[in-house]
């Protein structure tokens, strides 16, 4: 009877602790990064130090094994806190972070488009190289957020998706 209460607890206990993961993406985060998030809230969650990155270098951040690149800015947030560094780009490579529609890394464009051919804004658009010419078989799906001024960007290659970004849409 001790071992069966202590194997319920075992398995209760790590069940919990699998609840606590936010693989969750959106049109304003990855996992528990969000934009516009402060940088003393990222660095708490991100158990270290951050760098404002000033487009040059980005801040590689493990969160459950999963890599998440952040950049920070001096961001306007109101009259009282005119500059504040907080979050306004983020990308992963990582499988484990997927919408709540189940898309991420490793989606087909066809599957992007199924889900989201309904979404009030959203584009296709090739990627291009230092020479100004499109690269066959790569390109980017977005999803535009106009509310909360932000971009979910899905890069696919070969019609595969091999990575996420969010981040403020400056075109707003």
């Amino acid at each position: 009877m001790k071992k069966l209460i202590s194997i319920l607890a075992f398995v209760l206990t790590f069940g919990c602790i699998s609840a606590q993961e936010n693989f969750e993406v959106s049109t304003l985060r990855i996992g528990p990064f969000k934009v516009f998030m402060p940088k003393a809230e990222a660095e708490k969650i991100a158990g270290t130090k951050l760098l404002n990155a000033n487009g040059e270098k980005k801040n590689n951040i493990k969160y459950n094994g999963e890599t998440i690149q952040i950049d920070l800015f001096d961001n306007y947030i109101n009259e009282a806190n005119p500059s504040v560094p907080s979050i306004t780009y983020m990308t992963t490579s990582s499988k484990k972070f997927k919408t709540k529609s189940g898309i991420g890394v490793g989606s087909t464009r066809d599957d992007l488009i199924n889900a989201y051919r309904s979404y009030a804004n959203f584009s296709v658009r090739p990627d291009w190289d230092s020479n100004g010419k499109p690269i066959k078989d790569s390109g980017y799906f977005n999803l535009e957020d106009s509310q909360a001024g932000t971009l979910l960007s899905f890069k696919f290659v070969n019609n595969i998706v091999t990575e996420i970004s969010v981040y403020l849409n400056e075109g707003c």
